[in-house]
């Protein structure tokens, strides 16, 4: 049995996503008890010239929905990055997930040698489906929430591996 386009990507999305989610959920009740201001939280970097949380956030977002848009051909929605707050962010992440949750999966299979062009550093970049999904949008998914998963950690939220994968 293969692993289908839809599999490999509106799936996987959609569970570290929610696993993402949760990590919010966290976090908020970790700023809560611990009487932190919740932006020290969603504006911690690791280095001044790095994203901040909160941006960490975000792109995990538009990695997962431009990916199933690309892939299906559809419009994907636009979110406008103003998210200042735990719930803004877990609202973000619910809209994503409801645009990756209508992808039907004859949306997305087959795509593997559709033509994907994107901008990358200003310039048209052109990939097949299974090169953008494999070599592209799901390491900057991965690493975008990985990214945010370890601000929280650093920062002292109890959160571990199976918090990450969902599985908590």
């Amino acid at each position: 049995m293969s692993l289908s386009m839809h599999e490999a990507s509106a799936a996987v999305f959609t569970r570290m996503l929610s696993a993402l989610s949760a990590l919010l959920e966290k976090a908020e009740a970790h700023a809560a008890s611990r009487k932190i201001e919740p932006e020290a939280l969603l504006g911690a970097r690791l280095f001044p010239d790095m994203f901040s949380f909160t941006r960490q956030v975000q792109l995990t977002c538009d990695f997962a929905k431009l990916c199933c848009a690309r892939l299906s051909g559809t419009e994907a929605p636009k979110h406008e990055d103003k998210e200042t707050t735990f719930q803004e962010l877990k609202a973000r992440i619910a809209a994503t997930l409801a645009f990756i949750e209508s992808m039907q999966g004859d949306q997305i299979n087959g795509t593997e040698s559709k033509d994907v062009t994107l901008k990358i550093a200003g310039k048209d970049t052109k990939m097949k489906g299974r090169d953008y999904l494999l070599f592209f949008a799901l390491p900057n998914f991965y690493f975008h929430a990985t990214t945010a998963y370890d601000l929280l950690r650093h920062n002292g939220v109890e959160v571990g591996k199976r918090d990450f994968l969902g599985l908590a």
